[in-house]
């Protein structure tokens, strides 16, 4: 293409290393290039020939117009293409607490670096749709939500200086099919065997390097009848932070004082008497009691997640909702606080297993930086998927029903404590 052309200034070359064919990267680069009606150049492919070998593949990228070429080079970022060229990146200072300059870098949950002054800065805390942050004196860079910004603060604006490392998916062997049924398109017609198998491998993993394993759950574990096994992974240390919201704990509890979840039992499966006032019934007690904890502790709470989790020290953070009653007292009520305390814990994490609950997925893979795995199940596939397509690009989707993916974990990572609940005896 000729650099004098009007079409040269609406283009860029990108550059892509790595697993690009066995990621599928490729494909996904080409089509978000066309469906944005953009065109492109292949300048330059080496392709790998082992299977530990990376390839590199060069593009160069036109667009109608600089404001969409720029637009565009930010979504090819998300898959680890950058621009080819070396540049430092381009600091605006912020003018108003909580208002970014316009062209803000708006950053993915890849590992990211930055190049200050010629030298390349790894940006920590990756987490997608924040802007990057350059402290001059300490020589560090770091995602920071808008919220948090704050005036005088140099912000990372533009595309240039900036490259994102995409995740790599080498070649597999034979025997790691299990790898390839948790990365393939979500459906529910997989061996569900060997799902929980990758699940419960994931979970080992992450112990053993150290990781903490967080939950994020919806109010379904209570539902679906699968309070024992969550408990008895609780007991075996499996659960280490949960993220939820004021319904989980409220049917937790309510199952504990009156044997119902929303008023339908859960030994017989049908409505009970006044059951509809059990929930508030259960908040109220333990508003009596001043917090869930203390709750626990005065007797008044008996068994159950919470039980456990207070027992057995897991970290949790309750997010409310407009939808609340109560709310519990543990509940925090500003959703910016909430996100804030969520935050806080996501460096610990190792391991994520979300279970029946949309907006909280989606809000804790928001956080969740690109190298922490991430299971989501769901009977419903379009919960699975929207992880996914909200850019948590290491999500695997399991669609299933809860109960039955929780016993089957439970039954290998915690068989005594499963047993040992199931005889009654509560720890």
């Amino acid at each position: 293409m000729n650099d004098s052309s009007p079409e040269a200034a609406a283009s860029e070359v990108v550059e892509l290393r790595g697993h690009v064919l066995d990621s599928g990267l490729l494909g996904r680069i080409l089509d978000e290039i066309m469906e944005r009606g953009a065109d492109y150049e292949m300048v330059r492919f080496d392709v790998g020939k082992r299977h530990e070998d990376v390839s590199y593949l060069a593009l160069r990228v036109s667009a109608g117009s600089p404001d969409e070429l720029t637009s565009l080079l930010e979504r090819l970022q998300s898959y680890g293409a950058n621009p080819a060229t070396d540049e430092d990146v381009t600091l605006e200072t912020v003018e108003r607490d909580g208002v970014l300059p316009e062209g803000f870098y708006s950053t993915t949950n890849l590992p990211t670096r930055i190049r200050v002054e010629r030298r390349w800065v790894d940006v920590d805390h990756p987490e997608m749709d924040c802007a990057i942050v350059f402290d001059a004196e300490a020589l560090r860079a770091r995602t920071i939500p808008m919220d948090d910004v704050r005036r005088g603060m140099r912000i990372v604006c533009g595309v240039g200086g900036v490259k994102v490392t995409p995740r790599q998916k080498p070649r597999v062997d034979a025997g790691d099919v299990t790898f390839e049924f948790m990365s393939s398109e979500i459906s529910s017609e997989k061996p569900q065997a060997l799902l929980v198998d990758k699940v419960a491998q994931g979970m080992r993993e992450a112990k053993a390097s150290g990781g903490r394993i967080l939950w994020v759950a919806g109010p379904a574990l209570v539902h679906t009848g699968s309070v024992e096994p969550t408990c008895a992974l609780i007991r075996a240390g499996y659960m280490d932070i949960l993220f939820a919201g004021n319904a989980l704990a409220t049917h937790d509890i309510e199952g504990n004082f009156y044997g119902t979840s929303l008023g339908v039992s859960l030994s017989h499966g049908i409505p009970t008497e006044h059951g509809h006032e059990h929930h508030v019934r259960a908040i109220n007690r333990v508003r009596r009691s001043g917090s869930i904890r203390a709750a626990v502790d005065d007797g008044t709470i008996t068994d159950g997640i919470m039980y456990h989790a207070v027992k057995h020290g897991v970290d949790y953070v309750l997010a409310a909702s407009v939808r609340d009653d109560g709310p519990l007292p543990d509940v925090i009520r500003d959703a910016i606080e909430a996100q804030g305390e969520m935050r806080k814990r996501i460096p610990e994490v190792g391991f994520a297993l979300m279970v029946a609950t949309l907006l909280h997925s989606i809000a804790t893979g928001n956080m969740l930086p690109a190298h922490v795995p991430l299971v989501c199940v769901d009977i419903n596939p379009a919960s699975v998927t929207k992880l996914v397509d909200r850019g948590s690009v290491q999500s695997a989707g399991i669609v299933t029903d809860v109960g039955l993916f929780l016993r089957e974990l439970a039954s290998q990572l915690a068989p005594a404590e499963l047993e040992a609940i199931r005889a009654g005896h509560a720890a």
